[in-house]
């Protein structure tokens, strides 16, 4: 496993949720609109989008520990038993902190 290239990975991936937070969080700003039916449907896409910039908040500092696993040496090393993480978890998963057998 080649860890500059998952850290590659990781900072990519790290990228476009942030550019997708600031996204949310711009629909999330605008202005009600001023029909009560309109609102109440524009209320529902925003809990849609809340739930959905929660979910990548969570994300992203799975990405961000993983990234601090890269840089104190530790990434690919389950980090309840210490064994290796296979190399397939890791492409699947890259800021797998745990091994299969871990997660299990």
């Amino acid at each position: 496993m080649n860890v500059d290239t998952q850290k590659q990975i990781l900072l990519a991936q790290r990228a476009e949720i942030m550019q997708h937070l600031t996204e949310v969080e711009d629909q999330l700003d605008d202005t009600p609109p001023a029909d009560w039916e309109d609102r109440a449907s524009e209320r529902q896409g925003d809990e849609v989008l809340e739930a959905l910039g929660n979910t990548e908040a969570a994300e992203l500092k799975r990405i961000d520990a993983a990234l601090a696993r890269v840089d104190a040496g530790t990434y690919g090393e389950c980090a309840k038993c210490g064994d290796p993480i296979s190399d397939e978890r890791l492409e699947l998963l890259p800021a797998a902190p745990l091994c299969k057998n871990c997660m299990a």
